[in-house]
């Protein structure tokens, strides 16, 4: 399994001050250090932490593999094909939000889809980006998001981090999502609230592919350093893949 770490957070705490430091650029090369597989980066529409100038320099320094998570605004996704990362995965933004609050809407079946996605999804694959689209663990939203050609899905988890101390019936939703994804062609990602406390059950679902974590891990970083908070989520990760549900 990837485990792709978020850096969002660094620019945070970097932005309350609007200085220079933190550096989120600083902590994807710590990440890459301990054994993160790549790095993801939400640059939102109001800038509210990473900004443009982060992306230029992750873009030109991250070693591994740079995903770049943006809705469809076009100066976004205008920046994005000029950068290239590997990977861009389109997500939902309203500005009122603290952070993502659910998947993309990609409407009922059988309606026309947002021209504004399948256009994002057009110029980010025409300029050779693999594209993945973040929806909630729903088999018609699976469905939908097939049927617009992009190869890959990141599935939003956050229902499972607040309710996972309680019940099992979200983590059973996810696994079944993820079972569907696969059977209709789709590599599968995950991420939203995993944490140290509950990322094992979600990482032994076999056919994930990836995991994105960010704030739990750039928390932790503030008490024992950010190399030392990414191989724990590593090790965590590697070790529910021994024996995958």
């Amino acid at each position: 399994m990837r485990l792709y770490i978020n850096v969002d957070h660094v620019a945070t705490v970097r932005q309350a001050r609007r200085t220079d430091e933190p550096d989120p650029v600083e902590a994807a090369a710590a990440c890459e250090r301990a054994g993160a597989d790549g790095i993801t980066a939400h640059l939102r529409e109001d800038r509210r932490h990473i900004q443009d100038d982060d992306m230029r320099r992750l873009a030109a320094t991250v070693t591994t593999v740079l995903n770049l998570e943006l809705a469809t605004a076009d100066d976004i996704v205008q920046l994005a094909t000029e950068l290239r990362p590997f990977q861009a995965t389109l997500v939902p933004e309203r500005r009122e939000e603290v952070t993502t609050e659910g998947g993309l809407n990609l409407g009922p079946a059988g309606a026309p889809p947002d021209p504004r996605l399948v256009e994002s999804i057009g110029r980010l694959s025409n300029a050779g980006i693999r594209v993945s689209l973040f929806i909630d663990p729903d088999a018609a939203t699976i469905d939908r998001a097939a049927e617009l050609g992009v190869p890959a899905i990141e599935l939003h988890t956050g229902e499972y981090a607040h309710t996972y101390r309680d019940s099992n019936a979200a983590l059973d939703r996810l696994a079944a999502a993820v079972r569907h994804a696969r059977a209709v062609g789709l590599a599968v990602h995950a991420g939203h609230g995993l944490t140290y406390r509950n990322v094992t059950a979600v990482a032994a679902i076999r056919d994930i592919e990836e995991l994105n974590i960010g704030h739990s891990v750039v928390s932790r970083s503030i008490m024992v350093g950010m190399e030392t908070a990414v191989r724990e989520m590593r090790a965590l990760v590697d070790a529910a893949r021994v024996d995958p549900r």
